[in-house]
């Protein structure tokens, strides 16, 4: 409905167009006397006027509910990625049996309209209208690229109003219809094509319209004709109804009643910000090496390119670096390690890895190979960091004065202090913004932010803000594993991207439930982040089914998720645990790791996480937290799901739709019916169709219901692409 101008505000418009058509239906009307004797009667009811809705609370003269996405009344904004499709959908109805239709209109963050999309009733029994939008055009250019200041203009705080009106023009066709086949020769057929022509005079005159000069012509001697009384009733009917009038219904519709919902927010985030594949590694392990005497020697920045060039390789986007700050490693717990030594703190690069510049120069190479880099932000500082001296205030005290360490979950002291977050609340935030802007300008376009559930969430929220004001395209990953209602809450504070439970969720119904949720509504606030494994998670999924094992949750957190990532040492099978279960070995966070990378040949994990990341890069369908559809199993072992985008949001113009099936027995050959509802994927329902399974090349015909065979020996995973 491009054609339709955004002049003034919906009531404003229906306000206009309401007097217009008082003016242009009383001519009409007037010359109709002159013609036929019956005309005179044909006045009918009055066409639904603007009801002016000045409080929320108050309807207007179309009813508009339940307008969705929403979180907590619309207090916090949806998320979306730039050019990312996304459904809207709204409760759209009038009283008794009027017609009614639903526009949803898209403006950017100037208040522009950029798009009016025609809704379409999913649910006529629930008044259910919805419309998929689309926010700016996507792209890949990356904050480094010419031209990414172009990207940044398009970020931020677009709108999205529901619009709907009484179809004024459909009620009358359909009434006309009955009338003239009922009676043509009857006053009531007379009347009702002379109602027809008051409609078509006043949608003429009606600037909400949109019409050029050439249309409101056809519209106006239309509009005389069907007065003309010498002319069959049914002919005149049938000219009110012809291709131009019918396709201006279309594009530039009478809109009567015209109501306008709220508008609602959607923050737009730049690319990455929805999919992304993070690849974590730590410098001092990257090119560490061991001598004869088994001793070893760290790795450095400069070491560590190897880690870039092996996420190029393997297609990650986003190399991910533990904190590179100068650590206290006195603790006896490795994994609770703390900043800060004689050497610096946050602001500083940990000697034993090398300098700023290094850093820099790391940076640089990540963007000459394409990928960016994230490096991760704890705010735990040991008693030699510098803020103990400079700001003492920001950390609590016991009674005798000295300085309180935190406590862990059962009440045991850890190796750093407590931050007094109620003392000097501005400080510490100005303070955070100071460092991440450091990092920032020396190359880091993401960070990951250690445990933020330990802090207020206020206290992000109002770190995250100042940053990105300044900084738009600067990504946030929360390692949350927390409460829900604390995770939720981190993600409304702005974080971008949350680590989530997906090492936990390992059975089927786990799997489906939890799809669901991370793809479903919840996908516009929440962007759960799916990594198989990370230093300090290693599941006893991974640490007993071997090598299938692995496969199986790459294909799943690949697929999944549009945003996944790996810690480096999957495509080795590290899979020993600490005698709890719940993390590797040793860990790396304070352990220096030299790694044959050699043997990664053997296992095959490192050549199926490059499938994937290509697989994921060729199809749009995996790039959204929208486009995910459970699909039914008969067995317990296999979980399957599909992804589609549609035609009208992929280059080929072609559908893009994904068929995953996964084993999740990696002991055992299973068997299952996987049943694919056709209609709702818009497939063919009367013949079969090809697919394409893209880790295999191997083709096959499906239909509705599917039989399917996986070996972890031989195929752990179909994903299938539809071919059109």
């Amino acid at each position: 409905m491009a054609a339709m101008r955004e002049t003034t505000s919906a009531e404003e418009r229906t306000q206009d167009q309401s007097t217009t058509a008082t003016r242009a239906a009383r001519k009409p009307r007037a010359a109709a006397k002159t013609r036929t004797k019956t005309s005179a009667k044909a006045s009918g009811a009055m066409p639904p006027t603007v009801i002016a809705a000045k409080e929320p609370n108050l309807f207007g003269r179309v009813n508009i509910l339940d307008v969705r996405p929403d979180a907590q009344d619309a207090v916090f904004p949806a998320r979306v990625e730039l050019g990312e499709p996304f459904t809207v959908s709204a409760q759209v109805f009038l009283e008794g049996r009027a017609t009614v239709r639903a526009t949803a209109v898209l403006k950017n963050p100037r208040g522009r309209v950029m798009a009016r999309v025609p809704m379409t009733q999913t649910n006529t029994g629930l008044d259910i209208w919805t419309a998929t939008l689309q926010a700016g055009s996507p792209t890949d250019l990356a904050p480094w690229d010419d031209g990414f200041a172009d990207v940044l203009g398009q970020l931020g705080n677009w709108k999205v109003a529901i619009e709907g009106w009484a179809d004024t023009y459909t009620d009358w066709v359909l009434d006309a219809t009955a009338r003239v086949n009922a009676d043509a020769g009857s006053a009531d057929a007379e009347g009702a094509i002379v109602r027809g022509s008051e409609i078509l005079t006043r949608w003429a005159a009606t600037r909400d319209a949109g019409l050029d000069a050439t249309q409101r012509k056809v519209l106006r001697e239309t509009a005389k004709q069907m007065l003309d009384a010498t002319i069959p009733a049914a002919e005149r009917l049938a000219i009110a109804q012809i291709d131009e009038i019918e396709a201006l219904h279309t594009t530039n519709p009478l809109r009567d009643g015209l109501t306008a919902s709220r508008d609602r927010v959607f923050h737009v985030e730049r690319p990455k910000s929805s999919f992304s594949a993070w690849y974590q590694f730590f410098p001092r392990s990257e090119g560490a090496t061991v001598n004869e005497r088994g001793e070893t020697t760290p790795g450095t920045l400069r070491t560590a390119v190897s880690g870039l060039e092996r996420a190029k390789s393997e297609g990650f986007t986003i190399a991910y670096l533990p904190a590179v700050f100068p650590m206290d490693h006195s603790a006896p717990d490795a994994r609770l390690f703390a900043v800060g030594t004689a050497a610096g703190g946050h602001d500083t690069v940990d000697p034993e890895l090398g300098s700023m510049d290094d850093f820099k120069a790391f940076c640089a190479r990540a963007h000459e190979l394409g990928i960016e880099v994230a490096l991760g932000l704890p705010l735990r500082c040991a008693p030699t960091h510098p803020w103990v001296a400079a700001h003492p205030e920001w950390f609590r005290r016991n009674a005798d004065g000295s300085f309180m360490h935190a406590l862990d979950a059962q009440g045991n002291p850890e190796p750093f202090y407590e931050l007094d977050f109620d003392n000097d609340l501005t400080g510490l935030e100005r303070e955070v913004e100071r460092i991440i802007d450091v990092w920032i300008e020396a190359g880091a376009t993401a960070f990951q932010i250690d445990e933020p559930q330990t802090e207020p969430v206020r206290f992000w929220q109002d770190v995250l803000a100042a940053v990105t004001k300044k900084h738009p395209e600067v990504l946030f990953l929360a390692e949350a594993f927390s409460r829900p209602a604390l995770v939720r809450a981190l993600a409304y504070a702005g974080f971008t991207q949350n680590h989530s439970y997906f090492p936990w969720r390992n059975t089927k119904e786990e799997l489906e439930a939890f799809l669901t949720e991370t793809n479903g509504e919840g996908g516009f606030y929440q962007h759960n982040t799916f990594w198989p494994a990370t230093p300090d998670v290693l599941s006893d999924y991974l640490r007993d089914n071997g090598v299938a094992g692995h496969a199986v949750r790459a294909v799943l957190a690949a697929m999944g998720s549009p945003s996944w990532g790996i810690y480096n040492g999957y495509e080795l099978m590290e899979n020993n645990v600490i005698a709890d279960g719940a993390a590797a070995l040793g860990n790396e966070r304070t352990e220096v790791r030299a790694r044959d990378w050699s043997g990664a040949v053997e296992y095959g994990i490192a050549e199926l996480l490059t499938s994937l990341n290509r697989i994921r890069a060729a199809h749009p369908a995996t790039r959204s937290y929208h486009t995910l559809t459970v699909l039914p199993s008969a067995n317990p072992a296999i979980v399957a799901f599909a992804r589609q985008t549609p035609a009208q949001y992929t280059a080929d113009g072609k559908p893009d739709t994904l068929l995953i099936v996964v084993n999740l027995d990696c002991y055992h050959e299973q068997q299952s019916s996987i049943h694919v509802d056709l209609n709702a994927l818009g497939l063919p329902a009367d013949r079969t169709y090809r697919v394409r399974d893209l880790l295999t090349d191997r083709t096959f015909d499906w239909s509705w219901d599917n039989f399917v065979s996986l070996a972890p020996w031989a195929d752990v995973a179909h994903i299938l692409s539809v071919e059109y």
